[in-house]
C-alpha cells in the first residue's frame, strides 16, 4: 500500500510546506485572519473579465464534513518532522479542531455565484476563520483554494471562443442556432491528470455542450447536478482508417458510413491526401452514399494537418465543386445539409478567428464548419494567465481591527486590497470592490457558500450556464472587418 493511502485525502498535507510554520509567525494575540481571492489586472490584459467556476467542486470534494482526524494528524506529524528535520507542526491546533469542531474546518467562505462574469481586479471570494483560536487556518487552506484558478481560466477562455463564434455565426448566417455545439473539447489526452480533465472539461461545458472529455461529464454530474452536460457523435481516428491500408482508404470511409447510417459521423480524411479524399473518394467514389444522408446523419469531414486557413478554404472549394452550394438568408454560401467540416488541428483563439475571417471574405457561412480544441483550451495556460492571487487584507489582534495590504515599490500591479470587502454593482451598473463600511452590505454580491465544514449554497450547472450566457454587450466591442455586430439575437437564440 502506498504511503498515506490508508488515510485518503489529508487536508493537513494539502498545503505549501512553509504554511505549516506560519502559525508561529503571526503577531501574538492574533484571533482573526481575513483573506480574499482575485484575478488581478495586468499591464496588457487579453481577458478583461473572467468566468467564476469550480470553487464548489473544491469545497464539496476536499473541505466539507469532518476532514480532520487523529489518524491524519499523526500522518502529518510524521511527514513534517521528516520533511523539516525538526518539530514545527501545529499538532495541538489541529487536535483542537477535532475536540471543538468535530473535525470540521472553522472557516467562512463567501463567493460570487458560479458562472458570474466579473471584470478583472475584483474580489471573487473571501475566507475568514470563525474560531479565534484558528486564525492560522485561513491562509493554511490557500493552496487548495487557489487551485480554482484552473477552471476559472478554462471557462474564461472557452467563453472568449464563444464570443468570436457568435460574432461570425450571426454575421454570416443571421442565427445563433447550434452555437453551443461549434467548439468541441478535444483536450482529454493533453492535460496533466484525470482531475485536470474533469475540472477543465466541466469548465468548457459552462459555455458549450460539445465534448469528448468524459471526465468533465462525470464532474458535472457529481458536483453540479447535471445528468448529461455534453454530447458527441461517432467519429473515426487515424487508426481506424490506416488499419485498412493505404490503398483501401475508400473502403475504410464506406465502412464507417455503413456502420452509422442514421447519425452524424465525423471521418478524419487527411491520412494521406485530404484533397484527393474530398474530390475523388467523397466527391466521386462515395458521392451517392454521401448524398443519401441528411442533416441528422451528416458526414463531417475532419482535417488534422496543414495550414488551417488555406486547407479549410481549399476543401470548401472542392466540396462546392462536387456537391454544390446555396446562399443563406445573409447571402453567404452553404454546403448541402448532409456535409460539413470540423477543424481540430492547431486551433486557438487567434487561428479560429483567422479561419472564420477567411471564410467570410470568401463568402462562406460559419455554419459550414465546427472546431475542435485541445491544448489551447485545457492546457496552454497557467495561474498567471489571469493573474490569480490570494491575499490577506484584514486582521484582528490585541482587540484592534487592522486593514492590511502589500504595496511593492518594484511592482505596483502586485499591490493588494485593504480591509473586509464587498462586491457590488455601483449606481452606473459597474461591478466594483469596496471596503466594508463604504458600501451597503445588502448590495453585496458575495454569497456565503461554506461555513464550519458545511456547504451553505450549491449551484447546478444549469444555473451556472445561465449566469455565464452571452449578452449583446459582450459582442459590441468585437469587430469583424470594421463592422460591429448589429441586432439583438443573443437573448433569444444563444441558449437552447
Amino acid at each position: 500500500m502506498a504511503a498515506g493511502a490508508a488515510y485518503g485525502f489529508n487536508i493537513l498535507l494539502a498545503t505549501d510546506s512553509y504554511k505549516v510554520t506560519h502559525f508561529k509567525q503571526y503577531p501574538p494575540n492574533t484571533y482573526k485572519i481575513y483573506s480574499y481571492f482575485e484575478c488581478r489586472k495586468g499591464k496588457a490584459d487579453v481577458f478583461k473579465e473572467i468566468v467564476f467556476f469550480g470553487l464548489q467542486y473544491i469545497l464539496k470534494k476536499y473541505l466539507s464534513g469532518s476532514v480532520v482526524t487523529e489518524e491524519k494528524i499523526q500522518q502529518a506529524k510524521q511527514l513534517y518532522e521528516l520533511h523539516f528535520k525538526q518539530s514545527v507542526f501545529n499538532e495541538e491546533g489541529w487536535r483542537y479542531i477535532i475536540r471543538k469542531h468535530n473535525g470540521h474546518l472553522p472557516v467562512r467562505i463567501k463567493a460570487i455565484p458560479e458562472g458570474s462574469i466579473i471584470p478583472r481586479g475584483n474580489v471573487l471570494f473571501t475566507v475568514e476563520n470563525t474560531d479565534p483560536n484558528c486564525f492560522w487556518l485561513t491562509n493554511y487552506i490557500e493552496t487548495i483554494l487557489v487551485q480554482v484558478w484552473y477552471p476559472i481560466t478554462v471557462a474564461t477562455i472557452s467563453r472568449e471562443f464563444k464570443k468570436v463564434l457568435a460574432l461570425y455565426l450571426n454575421k454570416t448566417s443571421g442565427s445563433l442556432d447550434d452555437l453551443e455545439f461549434k467548439l468541441h473539447d478535444f483536450g482529454y489526452r493533453g492535460v496533466s491528470s484525470q482531475e485536470s480533465a474533469a475540472l477543465g472539461g466541466a469548465a468548457h461545458l459552462v459555455n458549450f455542450q460539445s465534448t469528448d472529455t468524459v471526465a468533465g461529464l462525470l464532474m458535472a454530474q457529481q458536483f453540479y447536478s447535471c445528468p448529461m452536460a455534453g454530447f458527441s457523435i461517432p467519429a473515426a481516428e487515424h487508426s481506424t482508417i490506416i488499419s485498412w491500408g493505404r490503398y483501401q482508404e475508400k473502403d475504410a470511409f464506406e465502412y464507417a458510413l455503413k456502420q452509422f447510417p442514421s447519425t452524424p459521423i465525423s471521418v478524419v480524411s487527411d491520412s494521406y491526401d485530404i484533397f484527393n479524399a474530398c474530390k475523388q473518394i467523397w466527391g466521386s467514389d462515395l458521392k451517392d452514399c454521401v448524398e443519401q444522408r441528411n442533416k441528422d446523419s451528416m458526414l463531417v469531414i475532419r482535417t488534422d494537418s496543414g495550414d488551417p486557413v488555406e486547407t479549410t478554404i481549399e476543401i470548401l472549394r472542392i466540396l462546392e465543386e462536387v456537391f454544390g452550394s446555396t446562399l443563406n438568408c445573409q447571402g453567404y454560401k452553404l454546403l448541402p445539409s448532409f456535409i460539413r467540416l470540423i477543424q481540430g488541428d492547431a486551433i486557438n483563439l487567434h487561428s479560429m478567428e483567422e479561419i472564420l475571417k477567411a471564410l467570410k471574405n470568401e463568402h462562406w457561412s460559419a455554419e459550414n464548419i465546427d472546431f475542435g480544441c485541445g491544448g489551447a483550451l485545457l492546457q496552454k495556460l497557467n495561474r498567471d494567465t489571469l493573474n490569480c492571487s490570494f491575499k490577506c487584507s484584514y486582521v484582528e489582534q490585541n482587540g484592534k481591527r487592522l486593514d492590511v495590504y502589500k504595496q511593492p515599490v518594484t511592482d505596483p500591479i502586485k499591490g493588494s486590497k485593504r480591509g473586509q470587502l464587498i462586491l457590488r454593482r455601483n449606481p452606473n451598473g459597474i461591478i466594483e470592490t469596496v471596503e466594508e463600511g463604504k458600501g451597503n452590505p445588502e448590495e453585496d454580491l458575495l454569497v456565503a457558500v461554506f461555513e464550519n465544514g458545511n456547504i451553505l449554497h450549491e449551484y447546478t450547472l444549469e444555473e451556472v450556464r445561465e449566469n455565464a450566457k452571452l449578452q449583446d454587450d459582450d459582442l459590441l466591442c468585437l469587430k469583424q472587418n470594421g463592422e460591429l455586430l448589429n441586432g439583438s439575437l443573443l437573448n433569444g437564440n444563444s441558449q437552447h
